[in-house]
C-alpha cells in the first residue's frame, strides 16, 4: 500500500515524499484512516515505528481549514519529555510545509516569554509537555475550549515519570466532545483504566506483540566486570568503528563519569540527563545529531521519543531494572526498518536482570566472550537488612551528591566570612590624629578632642557590638577604628548628661523669678503687709549655732492675712498641678494667695552652675 492510498491530500503526500517517505509502516496503514474519519483511535506500537506520522498527518488534513483570525487552540498534543515534544513540533513542520494551519511547542526547564507571545499570535496545534502546560493554562495563557482533537502520545511513560495525576486534571480542562488519539507501547492497568475512560468506541490498533524488540537489530550481550565497562565501551568503539552511538546509564551520576572517561579516552561524548538545563541537553543533543560527538551517554530520560537518524549502536551500560525499558533502549536504533546493533554489558551483579529480559523477548542474547576484559569477579552483590541489593553506583553517587553539596556549602560559607571580614585596624602611629568639636557637651564651647585610633582587638575578640573595656568596635557603619571612649556609667558622665538635659529649665525660671541676692536666705511675699497692731510675746527657744551670743534671733515677717479673706487653717496641701514639659509656668492667681508648692524652691540645683 503506498500513501496515496491511505486518503492524505497532495499537499501532505508531498512534503511526505520530500522526507523520504515512500510505503507507510504498519501503524501507519492502519492508523491514519480511521483517524482522518473521526474516530478515536488505541495504537499498541513499539517505538520507532513512525507512530508521529501516524496521528500528525491526519491532525494536520482536518485542520487544514484555519478557524478565524484568533486561530484558537484545535488540536493538542501531550507528550512526557521535552525531547519528545521538540521533535513531533519539527515534525509538524516538515508534514505541515504546504499547509496553513499553524503550531507552536511548549516546555519547561526555558524561559516562557517566547512561548506565551507565541501563544498570543494564535495558534492551530499546541504541542506541550504537562508541567508547562498546567502552568501556561494556570496563568492564563492557555484556553482549551475550542479543542477538536486531543493525542496523548507515550501514555505508558507518563505512568512511568509520574505524570498520570498531571493528566488526569489536564483531561477535566478539555471539552467532552472531541476526537482522542491514544498511543502507548504497554497497557498496565493504570493505563488500561484510562483509556475505557477517556476513548469512546476507538478503533484499536496493534503492530506486533507488546514490548517486542525490533528483528532487525542485532543484540549481544558481554560478561564483563563493572571497574572495565568503560575500558570496554572505549575498545568496541573503536573496533566496530562505530560512527555515533547512544550509551545508556542508570544514574546521573554514572553517565556524567562515563562521558568525562570516553573523552579522557579520546573519544567525543556528552552526557544528557535530567539534572542538565534544558539548553544543555539541547545542545548536547544537536551536536550528537550533528556528528560533532560520537557518544551520547543518557538515562532513561532519552529512552524514547528520540528519533535519531542512522543510529548505528546502542549500548547499556547498566542493565535496566524493568525489562521493558530494555526494549525501549535498542529501539532507539533500527529506526523505520532500518538496521542497527545493541551491545549490552553484564557483570555478575546483574545477571538476574538478563534472564528476565531474555524471557520477556522471548529468546536468547547471544553471549560474546572473546573479548580483552573478560569476567574475573564472581561474588554475589551485598544486600541490606531488608534483602535489597546494594548498588555500589547508587552509593557512589550519594556520595558524590554530598560532596557537591559539601563543596557548594563551603564555598557559601566562604563568601559570607569575606563579606563580613574587616581588613585590620592600622597602626595609630600611621594613621594621622583626627579631630572633631563636640557640641554643647561637658567641655566648653569649641574645645578640640583628640582621638587616637586604638589597638585592634585580637581575633579572638568579639567584633560586633560588644563592649570591651573603654574601647567600641565601630563595626560595618563606620572604618575599622576602634575608639576610646568614656564610660557612660560614670558619675561625672552621669551628671553632664543631665545637666545638658535639664539646661533649658534655666532660662525659664529666670525670666519669672526675681533677682536673688547672695545674702538673702528666705524670700518675703512680694505682697503689701499689714502694720503690726502690737508686740507679740516672746518666745523663748534654742539660739540658732550661727547667732551671736546675746542677741536674740530675728523673727521673719510674716504674711498679713488678707481683710476679705481669713488665713486658711494648717490643713495638708495639696499635690502641685502637673504640666507639660517645656511649656511655660502658669501665672499666679491673683485671688488667692499663694501657697508653698508655687513658689519656686529656696535649694539651688547643683546643674543651674554646672557649666559656671
Amino acid at each position: 500500500m503506498q500513501f496515496e492510498n491511505l486518503g492524505l491530500n497532495a499537499p501532505i503526500l508531498k512534503a511526505l515524499k520530500e522526507q523520504g517517505y515512500e510505503k507507510p509502516s504498519p501503524i501507519q496503514e492502519k492508523a491514519i484512516p480511521p483517524a482522518l474519519a473521526g474516530r478515536d483511535v488505541l495504537g499498541c506500537a513499539q517505538t520507532g515505528t513512525g507512530k508521529t506520522c501516524a496521528f500528525a498527518t491526519p491532525i494536520l488534513q482536518r485542520l487544514e481549514t484555519v478557524a478565524g483570525p484568533k486561530r484558537p487552540i484545535r488540536a493538542l498534543i501531550l507528550t512526557p519529555t521535552r525531547e519528545l515534544a521538540i521533535q513531533i513540533g519539527e515534525s509538524f513542520d516538515a508534514y505541515g510545509k504546504y499547509l496553513k494551519p499553524r503550531h507552536t511547542v511548549i516546555f519547561g526547564g526555558v524561559g516562557q516569554n517566547p512561548q506565551v507571545e507565541a501563544l498570543k499570535k494564535g495558534v492551530d496545534i499546541l504541542v506541550a509537555t504537562p508541567g508547562r502546560l498546567m502552568d501556561l493554562h494556570d496563568q492564563g495563557f492557555v484556553a482549551l475550549d475550542a479543542l477538536e482533537i486531543f493525542v496523548l502520545d507515550e501514555a505508558d511513560r507518563m505512568l512511568d515519570m509520574g505524570f498520570i495525576h498531571d493528566v488526569r486534571k489536564i483531561l477535566k480542562w478539555l471539552p467532552q466532545k472531541k476526537q482522542t488519539l491514544f498511543f502507548s507501547a504497554t497497557m498496565p492497568p493504570e493505563i488500561s483504566e484510562l483509556v475505557n475512560s477517556l476513548l469512546k468506541n476507538p478503533v484499536k490498533v496493534a503492530v506486533d506483540p507488546i514490548s517486542s524488540p525490533v528483528e532487525v537489530i542485532r543484540q549481544s550481550v558481554y560478561l564483563v566486570d563493572k571497574g572495565n565497562k568503560t575500558a570496554l565501551l572505549a575498545h568496541l568503539m573503536e573496533r566496530k568503528r562505530a560512527k555515533n552511538a547512544l550509551v545508556f546509564t542508570r544514574t546521573k551520576h554514572g553517565a556524567n563519569k562515563v562521558a568525562r572517561d570516553l573523552g579522557k579516552a579520546g573519544i567525543s561524548a556528552a552526557a544528557i540527563h535530567g539534572n542538565k538545563s534544558q539548553t544543555a541537553r539541547q545542545q548536547a543533543l544537536a551536536d550528537f545529531k550533528a556528528g560533532n560527538i560520537r557518544c551520547l551517554v543518557a538515562t532513561d530520560i532519552a529512552a524514547r521519543g528520540l528519533d535519531i537518524e542512522e543510529l548505528s549502536h546502542v549500548f547499556n551500560y547498566n542493565l535496566p531494572e524493568v525489562p521493558e525499558t530494555y526494549v525501549h533502549r535498542i529501539g532507539r536504533t533500527g529506526r523505520a526498518g532500518r538496521g542497527g546493533e545493541a551491545i549490552a554489558f553484564c557483570d555478575f551483579g546483574e545477571k538476574p536482570l538478563l534472564k528476565d529480559i531474555e524471557k520477556l523477548i522471548g529468546k536468547k542474547i547471544p553471549l560474546v566472550e572473546d573479548h580483552p576484559y573478560p569476567m574475573q569477579i564472581f561474588e554475589a552483590p551485598k544486600r541490606d537488612k531488608n534483602g535489597k541489593v546494594i548498588n555500589e553506583e547508587d552509593a557512589e553517587a550519594r556520595q558524590a551528591a554530598r560532596e557537591r553539596r559539601r563543596e557548594r556549602e563551603e564555598a557559601r560559607r566562604l563568601a559570607e566570612q569575606a563579606r563580613k571580614e574587616i581588613p585590620p585596624a592600622a597602626q595609630p602611629d600611621s594613621v594621622p590624629q583626627r579631630k572633631r568639636r563636640r557640641k554643647k557637651s561637658g567641655t566648653a564651647s569649641g574645645e578640640t578632642v583628640t582621638l587616637r585610633p586604638a589597638p585592634s582587638a585580637p581575633p579572638s575578640a568579639p567584633r560586633r557590638g560588644v563592649r570591651s573595656g573603654a574601647l567600641m568596635d565601630t563595626g560595618d557603619s563606620m572604618p575599622n577604628t576602634e575608639f576610646r571612649r568614656p564610660n557612660p556609667l560614670d558619675s561625672d558622665t552621669i551628671m553632664d548628661a543631665t545637666a545638658r538635659l535639664l539646661a533649658p529649665r534655666r532660662a525659664l525660671l529666670s525670666s519669672i523669678l526675681p533677682a536673688k541676692k547672695p545674702e538673702q536666705k528666705k524670700q518675703a511675699a512680694p505682697k503689701k503687709a499689714k502694720p503690726a497692731k502690737a508686740e507679740e510675746p516672746k518666745q523663748a527657744g534654742p539660739s540658732r549655732p550661727d547667732q551671736p551670743k546675746g542677741k536674740k534671733p530675728q523673727k521673719p515677717a510674716m504674711q498679713a492675712p488678707s481683710k476679705k479673706t481669713a488665713p486658711a487653717p494648717q490643713k495638708k496641701q495639696a499635690a502641685p498641678r502637673q504640666r507639660r514639659r517645656g511649656a511655660p509656668p502658669e501665672p499666679p492667681r491673683k485671688t488667692q494667695p499663694k501657697d508653698s508648692t508655687e513658689q519656686a524652691s529656696l535649694m539651688k540645683p547643683y546643674y543651674l552652675d554646672m557649666g559656671r
